[in-house]
């Protein structure tokens, strides 16, 4: 048997527009300008969508990203890709330690938000320009840096110059699938209900390997109870 010894497949965007439209039954030969424009806005679409199903482990942070605090300063700003907050810990000097996400309410609820001591909990406050707030706000007492994972947006799709579209080779099928089902709406829309089947089970497929395989741990979150 003979093979090819890479796994470096990774077609342009232009070419899995064209596979989105073979898969609706349009020859290349029978595209036209609109065709493409359209294309390009429905790719851009599906990474929308894809951004608000979390988590995409390809977007998560290679190593986390370090923030140094300043005494007294309880917010920091985020930068605008950031869709979530994976985990995060706060660093001494030598140890780190775990800090636990809040919500808008948990954080409206806490008497005196200015509170200095090693921060032990964090609000990410999700709006387009992000930002996230800390609890206890950081004293004098040490040097303390921030540390987090997060997930960030998928890069910007476009078809000019052979670009390709920010997406593992994993999920390149589930990505052509999700297109043709959305070009489908637009100019097949007799074949749309089998395209959703046909997108569905590609997007299941990937998903099932885009996880950590750890076994499942739960433990009582305790850090209500501890400083």
């Amino acid at each position: 048997m003979t093979i090819t010894g890479t796994t470096a497949f990774n077609p342009s965007l232009g070419e899995i527009v064209l596979n989105a439209f073979a898969r609706i039954g349009m020859r290349r030969t029978a595209l036209l300008a609109n065709h493409m424009q359209d294309a390009y806005t429905e790719a851009n679409l599906l990474q929308a969508e894809w951004n608000n199903k979390q988590v995409n482990l390809w977007k998560v942070d290679a190593t986390p990203v370090q923030v140094a605090l300043t005494q007294g300063t309880a917010s920091y700003s985020i930068p605008s890709n950031v869709v979530m907050i994976l985990d995060a810990y706060i660093n001494t000097g030598g140890t780190d330690y775990i800090i636990q996400p809040i919500s808008r309410t948990e954080y409206s609820a806490i008497p005196v938000k200015t509170q200095q001591g090693r921060p032990t909990q964090f609000w990410f406050d999700r709006l387009e320009s992000p930002t996230l707030y800390l609890w206890m706000v950081p004293d004098a007492n040490s040097t303390y840096t921030l540390n987090y994972y997060s997930c960030t947006l998928i890069d910007d799709s476009a078809l000019a110059d052979g670009q390709t579209a920010d997406i593992p080779q994993l999920w390149l099928d589930a990505y052509a699938a999700g297109l043709a089902f959305r070009l489908a709406r637009i100019y097949a829309p007799q074949m749309r209900d089998q395209l959703k089947m046909d997108y569905m089970e590609a997007w299941n497929t990937a998903a099932t390997q885009n996880i950590e395989n750890v076994p499942l741990s739960i433990v009582p979150g305790t850090y209500g109870y501890f400083k």
